[in-house]
């Protein structure tokens, strides 16, 4: 599989560009960027031999089979659709668009031309992502009572994209679509928004620095998320399910390779977990590759992701926030 790069961005070398050397049967053959100085920089860099004009060049080359799109959020639906329609496979960051009519159309459009379209939720292809659903699912915790996942971490550089209005920024979509997500991994139903609420940005109160939201999950359970890019909580990744016999609870489940802490109570005995694997990109890379081949292993497929924004527009809207355009 040769795929192309839309965007010289931080990201990707981290996300494709180092898995693919470890992955057989991928080459990273091309990139574009807006500045193609910077394109020819990254490309040296990273031994990538094709840099194109723009991002319509990359995705009219015919020897392309498939792009990787880590454009800013609110970039994504715009050449998503232009990928699928150029014949590409897409492999695009997370959220996969800025609003659940984004993500409509991306999924309308997918099976339209009957191509792989994969949300770059990287660390739903970690093993330790299948044993929390395993465990929170089984039935050793008895039935579920509570659901908590946070994502916290400092980025006070308030320049930064991710705290533009403009470019679908705010915590809740870069942070927050993590914790989100993992929550409906791990809840016995799908979520529904009851409150939410933000702490803002003074230089424009649309942005949100912080959010926490409260969900009704259904059989008299509760959830919560707890995310933030600049607040009093510095740094927290961790995921929590509480059953009526015991509980769950995950230090770390976003990037678990680094390291991960995964600690189970039941009936009063506690145990701890150890569950190693690839690094969380390589795995994802090696799962778009096996979808693009035809497999059912597209774990984060349009479909899901419709359910993941349309909750993330209901948080916005608890909070009294526009969703993101």
């Amino acid at each position: 599989m040769r795929i192309g790069v839309l965007g010289a961005a931080r990201i990707a070398p981290a996300a494709l560009v180092r898995p693919a050397r470890i992955v057989d049967g991928v080459e990273v053959a091309a990139v574009a960027a807006r500045d193609r100085d910077r394109a020819t920089t990254f490309a040296a860099k990273h031994g990538i031999p094709v840099v194109h004009d723009g991002y319509a060049q990359l995705l009219a080359d015919p020897s392309l089979d498939a792009v990787y799109i880590p454009l800013p959020n609110g970039r994504h639906a715009q050449w998503i659709l232009a990928a699928l329609d150029a014949g590409k496979h897409v492999l695009a960051e997370k959220p996969l668009t800025a609003n659940a009519a984004q993500a409509r159309a991306v999924q309308e459009a997918a099976d339209r031309t009957g191509l792989v379209v994969m949300e770059a939720f990287h660390y739903r292809y970690h093993p330790v992502a299948a044993r929390m659903a395993e465990i929170a699912h089984g039935g050793e915790l008895g039935r579920i009572r509570r659901v908590e996942t946070t994502m916290c971490f400092p980025l006070p550089l308030f320049s930064n994209i991710r705290f533009q209005y403009d470019l679908a920024g705010g915590s809740l979509m870069d942070a927050g679509c993590y914790a989100l997500h993992a929550l409906r991994l791990l809840s016995p139903n799908e979520p529904r928004v009851v409150t939410a609420r933000a702490l803002t940005m003074k230089r424009d109160p649309r942005v949100d620095r912080a959010m926490t939201a409260e969900f009704d999950l259904g059989d008299a359970a509760k959830g919560r998320i707890r995310v933030s890019m600049w607040s009093s909580t510095l740094f927290s990744l961790r995921a929590t399910v509480i059953g009526e016999r015991g509980s769950m609870r995950v230090d770390n489940y976003v990037a678990p390779q680094g390291f991960n802490r995964f600690r189970v109570t039941v009936d009063g005995r506690s145990r701890r977990e150890k569950i190693g694997g690839e690094a969380t990109y390589t795995r994802q890379l090696r799962s778009f590759l096996a979808a693009v081949g035809g497999e059912a292993t597209n774990l984060t497929p349009p479909a899901d992701s419709v359910v993941t924004m349309t909750l993330i527009d209901d948080i916005y809207r608890a909070a009294g926030l526009p969703i993101r355009e």
